[in-house]
């Protein structure tokens, strides 16, 4: 197609509009690539099929994507290896011996903290989280939906804010491709006018500290505190006894199996990066490190428990089987996901929603034009950095010609794609979310958009006074 027109918003929204009736995020993503398929194919039904089943295939013919989705596998093996050892117990142990996590409010500031520290990539900071907390909140009786919400709030957020991962390598590779004269400088520049990820990141510590249960949340709340936790009709995204087997009682529950593969981990990304790069960290690439750091992590968690002669080498094969295979759901929703993308790439959706959008405001309020139109790209396509690819082309050059600093739009760019991806359905990070906490994926949708809503009413009010000061 070479003119995107309104049928262009279609797959995107038929996936949207499934997940929410049916609570069948696979049925819906499937439906959604297939109608785009149709529509390429001139509406050919039959076409359309085999062009999705074709095209679906194809996403792992991309190194970057293949990296992504086996990395998805690889810290499924990890969690459950971690998890066999003794570490996640040995850590919770550790945290209670010294009373640090002794009630429900203090496990929702372990969550908080685990999605600061563990930086390097979202997934991955949510599934840890929820494998470190999800057992406290239960044992406090703290909503599911919660955990989702605080670890949803921290993953991308707070990836974004980091220059130097995976989040960062790859805008870096954005802004170079586009003539800007000092990329690192700029992305450093737009972090604290990241209105978004900071907002979303501090409501979640707010709504901490000062217990704020917002409409379906509060309702959420009740339900567990009277011991159930899940509604009665709620389909849990995974089983949590795949990713949390029961330890192996040989060698005494040690918070050291825990903490020392996730610091190789956190460790191994820039140095990914910086050979993946030739010696510049910010020509690495994303993908790759990431894998090599999650592996990294896995090889370390290996040697201690062979170390301590707490499993032999076909009992941790057995283990990291069971433990990827549990994630093999959330490796085909990222292949779908991903699939999802690509057509809504060839049908010019983020084009589309871009050009319709772009004018109907005031000049004196462009910025926020920005940030709004990038998040609804990133809503109605279910990805954030695909957002990324389509939006800071057009803010950029556009920032450029009217002589702006760049810092505040690229801000606006990537605020806006993790507002629209925090909110999103179909996004990959919040179904992870989902997962990780073990809860309904529509549950945590219903619970968390009042909050992101309400993030994201402050940072349109933020860029506004912001594009305010620069006269636009």
């Amino acid at each position: 197609m070479t003119d995107p027109s309104w049928v262009s918003i279609l797959p995107p929204v038929l996936a949207i509009i499934l997940a929410i009736w049916t609570r069948q995020v696979y049925l819906s993503l499937g439906a959604g690539i297939w109608l785009g398929w149709i529509i390429v194919d001139d509406w050919s039904v039959l076409a359309g099929l085999a062009s999705a089943i074709e095209e679906t295939v194809a996403v792992l013919a991309s190194p970057g994507n293949a990296n992504v989705i086996l990395f998805t596998l690889v810290i499924g093996a990890l969690i459950a290896t971690i998890e066999t050892s003794g570490g996640v117990r040995g850590f919770i142990r550790y945290l209670e011996s010294r009373e640090w996590v002794n009630t429900g409010r203090r496990s929702q500031f372990l969550a908080w903290i685990i999605g600061l520290v563990i930086f390097i990539e979202s997934n991955i900071t949510v599934l840890v989280a929820g494998a470190v907390s999800r057992p406290l909140f239960d044992r406090y009786r703290i909503s599911r939906e919660k955990l989702a919400y605080i670890i949803d709030s921290t993953s991308a957020s707070i990836c974004i804010l980091i220059p130097l991962n995976a989040w960062g390598a790859y805008n870096l590779g954005i802004l170079e491709s586009l003539g800007v004269e000092d990329p690192l400088g700029v992305l450093i520049g737009s972090i604290p006018l990241n209105f978004y990820a900071l907002g979303a990141a501090l409501l979640a510590l707010a709504t901490i500290v000062w217990k704020i249960d917002i409409g379906p949340m509060k309702k959420a709340e009740i339900r567990t505190q009277g011991g159930e936790t899940e509604w009665p009709e709620s389909q849990p995204m995974i089983d949590e006894s795949i990713l949390s087997p029961e330890p192996d009682d040989r060698i005494p529950p040690r918070a050291v199996n825990m903490i020392v593969p996730i610091v190789t981990m956190v460790a191994m990304m820039p140095l990914g990066l910086w050979i993946t790069g030739d010696g510049d960290l910010r020509a690495g690439s994303g993908a790759t490190s990431v894998l090599w750091a999650v592996m990294a992590a896995l090889a370390m968690a290996w040697i201690l428990l062979l170390a301590q002669r707490g499993s032999t080498i076909d009992e941790l094969t057995r283990t990291s089987l069971k433990g990827a295979g549990g994630l093999v759901p959330l490796a085909l929703i990222l292949l779908l996901a991903l699939a999802l993308g690509d057509v809504a790439n060839a049908l010019g959706t983020g084009d589309y929603v871009a050009q319709v959008t772009a004018g109907v405001l005031p000049p004196v309020i462009f910025l926020p034009l920005v940030f709004l139109v990038s998040a609804g790209i990133a809503f109605s396509t279910g990805t954030s950095w695909g957002t990324f690819a389509i939006m800071l082309p057009i803010a950029v050059p556009a920032a450029m010609t009217l002589g702006l600093p760049l810092a505040p739009f690229v801000a606006a760019v990537l605020s806006g794609g993790i507002f629209g991806d925090h909110s999103s359905p179909i996004s990959d990070t919040t179904i992870i979310s989902s997962m990780a906490a073990a809860t309904d994926h529509i549950d945590h949708v219903r619970t968390q958009l009042p909050y992101a809503a309400l993030a994201g009413g402050v940072a349109t009010l933020a860029f506004a006074a912001v594009g305010a000061t620069m006269g636009g």
